[in-house]
């Protein structure tokens, strides 16, 4: 393929394949839908990419992604969010799928991941720590794990509410 095609379209497929779910054949139509576009199409998505580091950045109480002006979640700091009520998952965008139901009034703590051995991810590469910090700083009264549905995260569940046990908790 490298002889064939000019080697910007080679290091963009590349580029692309490295996202996951996309393979070979997925990146190169991607990049040829690129190449064919407008390059005001292009622009946008490149400068986007320059962006995404700059202007996004981890809340420190929720670790929530939050734009790199903020202080803090604004899922955090909205004063009709009760702060004694967390939901507890995964990754950050298990926020927006909770959030779509528009029913939940807490506030957010995200772990970085699930527990798996098998992925060599441990308790000590989550934000355990950080999170029972969180429930004594604000006093937190339940917390509500919504980890997935699988081994890993009943496995994470498990733990997190054994770690919690010793604190004045409603898990």
């Amino acid at each position: 393929m490298t002889k064939v095609l000019p080697k910007a379209l080679v290091t963009l497929i590349e580029a692309l394949g490295c996202l996951p779910g996309v393979g070979t054949r997925t990146a190169e139509r991607y990049a040829y839908y690129l190449l064919k576009t407008d390059k005001n199409n292009s622009e946008r998505i490149v400068n986007s990419l320059l962006d995404l580091h700059s202007k996004v950045k981890t809340c420190p109480k929720t670790f929530a992604i939050i734009d790199a002006d903020l202080e803090v979640s604004p899922l955090y700091s909205d004063p009709s969010r009760d702060k004694k009520l967390v939901a507890v998952v995964a990754e950050p965008f298990d926020i927006v799928a909770i959030e779509n139901t528009g029913s939940f009034v807490g506030t957010y703590f995200v772990l970085g991941g699930l527990i798996s051995p098998i992925d060599g991810i441990e308790p000590e590469h989550l934000r355990v720590r950080e999170l029972t910090d969180r429930v004594k700083e604000d006093a937190v009264e339940e917390i509500i794990l919504a980890t997935n549905a699988s081994i890993e995260g009943e496995t994470t569940a498990i733990y997190i509410q054994k770690l919690l046990a010793e604190l004045p908790v409603k898990v």
